[in-house]
């Protein structure tokens, strides 16, 4: 970007993440996320790196928050309560060692991490060891007088009494001393349990009154009200994680320690002795971080050594030897480069914004879906705006929110197709859905994405026939049907660029290897609307031929559990369809053999009765593979916690379904519990 294009960008971002900050700090509530909110930080901070003379006294960067509310007495920190800037790449962790190195040549850098908690920072004063004033961040230099709200807090001490080991003797006489007679200062966060927030929200939203967005905004507004009796209604705790006094401590891991024996709750944290290990700690605490009771955004790195970590000073309002590695955000902010058309199997016309490519929970997103035509009208998006992009588990990203303050006017309006892009033919919307569809079932595109969907891992998993190799196929008019696929032969693979007698071999086998599949799995690659893989193995589970599923009527349809009549309709509708029923006998006359599933009582039916609800991934089986163990047991898998759910199997980085079993009191189960129910 150019250094005038820089500027007004600057600009733009400054106006913006001031008002949000305002917003987030001063007056408690927010319009965007805090993840939203640092990935334009990230952005402004990037841009002044990168143009240092840009950088302004007024720039966010240059100061910590909001000022302080009004109705609160001020008080002045005599040391300030410093931001800490973030880092979101393991590269970015390695760029600031490699700069720690150039500041201090020859020093050992040790590190030591600890969770950074998404809560409330305050620090704490104590004179002669009993608690004399607690007051706000604010904006670092001067905050808000806390002290009585802060006292109904039961994890913050109302006096200071030496109970656990301290790093060394001359230490421990040291703080003895001066909690008899002295003045100690500590900083940390005030933060709620997730399940105290989900509770108390609950509460709240019945009794009439204002939800919080999250926990960290629950603290925030708890503890910045003017009567403590309310803050003394909510289960506040505090979590310790600096200690400004000075008792001789060389290292921050012993003033963790130090902390904990003065009757604090602390992070035990884990001392690293280069940034290799700092990362590996990091990614541990990813994989737990959805089981933790609060919630987390990511790990704080300080340079373990006290006197490395004075000496190298601040630069800006962050100290140089602290980063906070955060974790990849659900949400981003970036750049719609463009807005284009998909058509789906189905004839679903969807608008997909194709963006400057951004880092959103751990995957670089290029494009999202904008969903349909009523949602661009509802966020009011166009090309060139800079949007905030979600992206939640397994979730296609979306865009989420439009900021139209940063447009520059250059932004362009997307006009919504009438008629197919790829046919021609008009578009249809039934009245009661909001999605345009191509109602031409010979579509290239339609037929193309079938394809796609019919040779995937779900359906026939049909190895190295991926959608590259399957528009050659088409463009060179070798397949014009899914059912084409059972008639190639190694020789009309051979002439093709790229394809050599082993591969076209290869593929060949492949093919041939995927004409015996299960019921199942033959259900769910027909594409009909509305059917997916659960619902493909109930319909398996219950007519167990493919025939008895063709004759089924829609009563009979509606009988199995999580069929209604709007999927009943669509089953009827695809079987009633005389092209769909010579499909089927396509298929069969080039020798695909339909599997019928086991009967569950070969397995047993140890499981029958129990509803099992997966979240985070298997070592050992994917979830399709593990929902079939489930189901041969006797047992039902379900997509969604409720009171109805036995067990949910917890895998690695589960998601929001671990959060609801906790609300409804759902026995949770990890992978090597589940194996040994499956034997």
């Amino acid at each position: 970007m150019r250094k005038e294009e820089a500027k007004k960008r600057i600009e733009k971002l400054k106006k913006v993440i001031a008002h949000h900050r305002y917003l987030y700090h001063v007056e408690d509530r927010e319009e965007i996320s805090p993840e939203a909110l640092d990935s334009l930080k990230h952005e402004l901070f990037q841009l002044e790196g990168q143009y240092p003379e840009l950088i302004t006294l007024d720039s966010p960067t240059q100061r910590v928050a909001g000022e302080p509310l009004k109705e609160f007495e001020k008080v002045e920190h005599e040391i300030p309560m410093l931001s800490i800037e973030d880092v979101f790449s393991e590269e970015e962790l390695e760029n600031w060692e490699d700069y720690l190195k150039r500041l201090a040549p020859g020093d050992n850098l040790d590190y030591f991490c600890e969770y950074k908690i998404d809560g409330f920072a305050v620090t704490l004063i104590y004179k002669d060891g009993v608690f004399q004033l607690g007051a706000t961040r604010g904006n670092g230099r001067v905050g808000e007088n806390v002290t009585q709200n802060l006292k109904t807090v039961e994890s913050i001490p109302l006096k200071l009494e030496v109970k656990g080991k301290m790093p060394g003797e001359k230490i421990e006489k040291k703080v003895k001393e001066v909690v008899d007679r002295g003045k100690i200062e500590i900083r940390g966060e005030v933060y709620m349990n997730k399940s105290d927030f989900e509770r108390l929200n609950k509460k709240l939203e019945k009794d009439g009154k204002k939800t919080y967005a999250n926990p960290r905004n629950l603290a925030a507004g708890s503890i910045r009200q003017l009567d403590p009796r309310l803050a003394a209604s909510r289960p506040l705790s505090f979590l310790a994680y600096d200690l400004i006094t000075d008792f001789g401590q060389k290292k921050h891991s012993e003033e963790h320690q130090i902390l904990k024996a003065l009757g604090f709750k602390t992070d035990k944290g884990k001392k690293c002795k280069n940034i290799s290990e700092a990362v590996d700690f990091w990614r541990e605490v990813a994989k737990k971080r959805e089981t933790l009771p609060y919630q987390i955004d990511g790990v704080v790195v300080t340079l373990d050594d006290n006197s490395l970590f004075q000496r190298l000073g601040v630069a800006g309002k962050s100290p140089r030897g602290i980063r906070a590695f955060k974790f990849s955000p659900k949400q981003a902010t970036t750049k719609v480069l463009d807005i284009k058309i998909q058509v789906g199997r189905t004839g679903a016309i969807t608008p997909i914004a194709h963006l400057k490519p951004v880092e959103v929970g751990g995957v670089t997103v290029s494009r999202a879906t904008l969903h349909n035509e009523d949602e661009i009208e509802r966020l009011g998006v166009k090309i060139g705006d800079t949007v905030i992009v979600e992206r939640a588990g397994d979730v296609i990203p979306a865009v989420a929110k439009v900021l139209k303050e940063l447009r520059t006017g250059k932004e362009q309006s997307f006009k919504f197709p009438k008629v197919c892009p790829k046919c021609g033919v008009k578009l249809e919307k039934p009245e009661e859905e909001a999605i345009w569809r191509c109602p031409n079932p010979n579509c290239p595109a339609i037929k193309r994405e079938f394809i796609y969907h019919f040779v995937s891992k779900k359906a026939f998993d049909i190895d190295g026939l991926g959608p590259k190799i399957i528009d050659k196929l088409i463009d060179e008019n070798l397949i014009s049907d899914a059912s084409d696929v059972f008639e190639l032969k190694e020789g009309d693979l051979i002439p093709l660029e790229r394809f050599a007698e082993k591969s076209a071999e290869n593929l060949v086998k492949a093919i041939n290897k995927s004409k015996k599949i299960p019921l199942y799995k033959f259900i769910y690659s027909l594409g009909i609307r509305h059917v997916g893989e659960e619902t493909a193995m109930d319909l398996a589970q219950y007519f167990r031929n493919i025939k008895k599923l063709q004759k089924a009527s829609g009563e009979e349809l509606e009988s199995i559990p999580d069929v209604g009549g709007k999927v009943s309709e669509s089953i009827r509708s695809w079987f009633d369809s005389k092209n769909n029923q010579k499909f089927i006998d396509d298929l069969l006359d080039a020798g695909v053999e339909i599997i019928p599933p086991q009967n569950p009582a070969a397995g047993g039916q140890k499981l029958k009765g129990k509803t099992f609800v997966l979240t985070g991934s298997l070592k050992s089986m994917t979830r399709g593979e593990a929902k079939k163990k489930i189901r041969m047991l006797g047992g039902d898998s379900s997509s969604s916690v409720s009171k109805e759910t036995d067990y949910l199997v917890v895998g690695e980085s589960p998601g929001s379904k671990l959060g609801q079993a906790e609300k409804l009191g759902v026995k949770r189960i990890g992978e090597k519990e589940f194996l040994e129910m499956l034997k």
